[in-house]
């Protein structure tokens, strides 16, 4: 609509917003008891509570594992299945008991609260967090000029992960094997890595800010 076909630089802050994760009635944070939302935008979609409640115990296993990178999402799975078979699971605290009561001891006693990956899988599978992010990669390299830079801000691995292999296929395409002495495959490079590794915060920002903690900062350049 403005008429803008190239830019110099886009700037992608993955995190979800402060002011959301503080709202407790939009029900993000396990620290606050409230209705099992989770929803970015609260017009559309599905909510939580009907992801906790409606999917299957395979399709619960699989979001909590792969989403939450969480090594008990079977005994998740099973455990919500069983408390929603007394009544429908409605709020983030009724949800924390639940985890907690599936986990065993040692898990439970350890630094971090135990339903955090839970609620990070069932928020990205309600957004389609990944599934976005891997649409809008490609695009936005393209929409870069010469010399231009897509800078990521990422606040977990799965979309660390993601930036990462994208950059690095944008850098370096071909698709032919490697005992072939030349490229016939034909796709050319897009430009370079900048960051070889992430940027993360220092001490200094992460006294004021606590919540860059998690941040990392990857950048990519257009030829």
């Amino acid at each position: 609509d403005l008429g803008v076909d190239k830019v110099d630089g886009i700037l992608l802050d993955l995190g979800v917003s402060s002011y959301q994760f503080d709202n407790a009635e939009r029900g993000f944070s396990y620290r606050n008891d409230a209705p099992l939302d989770m929803r970015m935008d609260r017009d559309t979609g599905i909510t939580a509570a009907d992801v906790v409640n409606d999917y299957s115990e395979e399709e619960l296993t699989r979001i909590i594992r792969e989403y939450g990178e969480e090594p008990f999402a079977g005994r998740i799975a099973r455990e919500i299945v069983r408390a929603r078979e007394q009544g429908r699971i409605e709020t983030t605290f009724q949800l924390n008991d639940i985890i907690k009561d599936a986990l065993p001891a040692k898990v439970k006693n350890k630094k971090g609260h135990p339903a955090k990956q839970t609620y990070q899988a069932i928020r990205i599978e309600l957004n389609h967090e990944l599934e976005v992010l891997s649409g809008a990669l490609d695009k936005m390299i393209d929409l870069l000029l010469p010399g231009g830079r897509l800078c990521i801000i990422t606040f977990h691995s799965l979309e660390d992960r993601m930036v990462k292999n994208k950059f690095r296929e944008a850098m370096n395409p071909c698709i032919c094997p490697p005992d072939f002495p030349v490229c016939v495959c034909g796709r050319k490079s897009k430009g370079k890595v900048v960051t070889r590794k992430p940027i993360v915060a220092r001490d200094s920002e992460l006294e004021e800010n606590s919540r860059a903690k998690s941040a990392k900062l990857r950048v990519f350049e257009r030829m």
